[in-house]
């Protein structure tokens, strides 16, 4: 078996004809907990049609068996073919552990639930598949399947916004390519996009939208003439057990690390031929010297008993200090050595290349009395950027996109450098920081830099991601969060992007999505945003969560971000902390003078759906802010 492949088979699952034969048809009678954006979870209490029947329920498990983004393990497949029919077909009473392994699994019946956790591993991968797949190709689709936590009986829905959004056929997305005579946005207006972001966008919300702006650097230049930093190289991985099958599963793994990184565009990584004319030996300064890589990437791979740990760690090549280490166990026995080498090998990718994350918290440095490389001054703007971004504050702003604009001017094919201007730009604007006075307005220079860079670099994820902030805040919802799952698609170990989209799932009206989405990113990258944290907090709020809204809003750290003190305000003013309340709203009204002379612009201009700004308009009058009568009196 090549372990290297990384593609995983598919096919159609178990057929319907063997499971009709042996187990017949029938109707679901267990009731159980109604998945996300069902029509009867709209908020309405309204069921304002039956349930999808079992002609619906099959079409929708072959157009997810169909599709490349439900990318998973053919057992996966038969677990999600076995329980859907066995609902279908009156039996979802014996849909436990013990028939699931047996039946699915292969397990004999002297299967032991309590040591062996195949079922409930391969459950937890099920549900994040059919998230992901919903998510991305699967957003239009009238039928919802969903396997819920405590249990393997899925349940079926129609979408709450079914009816208000086109159908898309099955099968996988096709890859956009640009097209010389028209605009970004005219050639990121394919048929098979359109309907991915509409059930995000119906309800278009306010959100932390001000604070959403999780964008990061990245990038990608077109053409050698400017390359990225930081820098790695990835060294084989070394068996250090004596089975010598870890050979095997040192160099898949090495393999696939290599092709999850060069998914980071911001990251330069050396490629394969680089990283096998390594001595087994050599040392991170010794390999500085020679290639001038900063940071090196290496593992070990030990095999005993069908377990394998797999370890990492990062070395400083200027210090050789160990800045990032961890270790990874996985049984053979429970999962294909594909899928314990693609599972590990996104961790490792995603600790190791995020935005903000451990090789991005030292800046650069060149050496004295030398004018820096032209890799080193793209690096010390993005580093330049990230720190901006975690204060959102003028002082900050000014020589940042000063910076950014010199990098854009002296090499003007740098799609990354062009994708951070636009966020720049657009927080002016949405902001109010160091706005220039004049036309083009802050809004349509964002635009222009963002759709620049997608020109430079189609596949530029921080150009998507970009251009995804600035149609949102452009009264372009729909395009927006289809723009971002075009950004999702490229790059799904992203956290940076995956918090960014969440922000804007969650400002679309999807509080609760959108939440989850950005809990994820946090979780999978603990070098996260205190961004990330107000968000919550909002979502949080809106959602009616108070206790945790005032947890969260505790947590997050924007004292100079004024928006942070309006959603301050409102929190406190809600969990009946007056003192505090009246000090974020003076915080506030200092920073904002003239924000409430136009509120309903203010909120007109971040997409905010009529149950959100009745929301929003009644916590600022509760938290005190100066709200026109005539908006006050229609929160009533």
């Amino acid at each position: 078996m090549g372990v290297n492949n990384g593609r995983l088979q598919r096919s159609s699952g178990l057929s319907r004809e063997a499971f009709t034969w042996i187990y017949g048809r029938g109707a679901n009678s267990m009731e159980r907990p109604a998945p996300r954006n069902c029509v009867d979870d709209d908020g309405s209490g309204a069921r304002p049609a039956p349930g999808p029947g079992e002609t619906d329920v099959r079409a929708q498990l072959d157009r997810i068996l169909a599709s490349a983004e439900f990318n998973v393990p053919e057992r996966v497949r038969q677990f999600l073919s076995y329980v859907v029919e066995q609902t279908l077909a009156g039996h979802a009473d014996r849909i436990k552990a013990y028939s699931v392994a047996v039946e699915v699994f292969g397990r004999d019946c002297n299967f032991d639930i309590q040591n062996d956790p195949v079922v409930r591993i391969e459950a937890g991968r099920l549900r994040r598949a059919l998230e992901r797949y919903y998510l991305l190709a699967g957003s239009p689709d009238p039928v919802l399947i969903e396997i819920p936590k405590g249990g393997y009986v899925p349940h079926f829905c129609w979408r709450a916004d079914d009816l208000k959004q086109p159908k898309l056929p099955p099968g996988p997305a096709p890859v956009l390519k640009p097209q010389p005579s028209s605009s970004i946005v005219d050639w990121l207006k394919q048929p098979w996009l359109v309907g991915s972001a509409v059930a995000l966008a119906i309800g278009s919300a306010f959100a932390f939208i001000w604070m959403a702006d999780l964008s990061s650097p990245a990038a990608s230049a077109k053409g050698p003439a400017l390359q990225e930093g930081p820098s790695l190289i990835v060294k084989p991985f070394v068996n250090l057990s004596k089975n010598p099958d870890a050979d095997m599963y040192a160099a898949g793994l090495s393999e696939e690390i290599l092709a999850q990184l060069a998914r980071f565009k911001e990251l330069t990584v050396f490629g394969r031929e680089t990283s096998v004319a390594l001595a087994p030996g050599a040392s991170a300064p010794d390999i500085r010297r020679r290639f001038g890589s900063r940071y090196v990437l290496e593992g070990s791979v030990r095999l005993s008993d069908d377990k394998l740990r797999i370890t990492s760690r990062v070395l400083d090549g200027e210090t050789a200090a160990i800045i990032w280490s961890e270790a990874y166990d996985a049984d053979l026995r429970a999962s294909s050595i594909v899928d314990i080498e693609m599972s590990i090998a996104s961790k490792v990718a995603t600790a190791v290349a995020q935005p903000y994350g451990i090789l991005f918290r030292v800046p650069p440095a060149a050496a004295s009395g030398t004018r820096p490389l032209p890799s080193l001054e793209a690096y010390q703007c993005s580093f330049r950027f990230y720190r901006y971004r975690t204060v959102l504050s003028p002082t900050e702003h000014a020589p940042t996109r000063e910076c950014l604009e010199q990098i854009t001017t002296r090499y003007p094919d740098h799609a990354t450098s062009w994708a951070m201007l636009s966020y720049l730009y657009l927080d002016e604007d949405r902001f109010q920081l160091n706005r220039r006075p004049g036309s083009p307005t802050p809004i349509e220079r964002a635009r222009d830099a963002a759709q620049h860079a997608i020109r430079l670099d189609p596949q530029n994820v921080r150009a998507l991601q970009a251009l995804m902030t600035v149609l949102f805040f452009s009264n372009e919802p729909t395009e927006a969060l289809r723009v971002g799952a075009q950004a999702l698609a490229l790059n799904p170990n992203d956290t940076e992007l995956l918090g960014e989209f969440g922000s804007r799932v969650a400002q679309a009206g999807d509080w609760k999505r959108g939440a989850a989405l950005l809990e994820e990113a946090m979780a999978r990258n603990p070098g996260y945003s205190d961004y990330y944290v107000g968000i919550l907090a909002l979502a949080a709020y809106m959602q009616g969560e108070d206790t945790r809204a005032l947890e969260l809003i505790r947590r997050a750290n924007l004292q100079r971000f004024a928006i942070y003190h309006f959603v301050a305000a409102l929190i406190f003013a809600r969990t009946g902390h007056e003192t505090e309340a009246a000090e974020s709203r003076a915080l506030f009204l200092k920073l904002r003078p003239g924000f409430f002379a136009d509120f309903e612009g203010e909120l007109d201009k971040r997409n905010f759906n009529a149950r959100d700004r009745a929301i929003l308009t009644r916590g600022a009058v509760q938290a005190g802010f100066p709200v026109k009568p005539r908006l006050a009196s229609g929160t009533e």
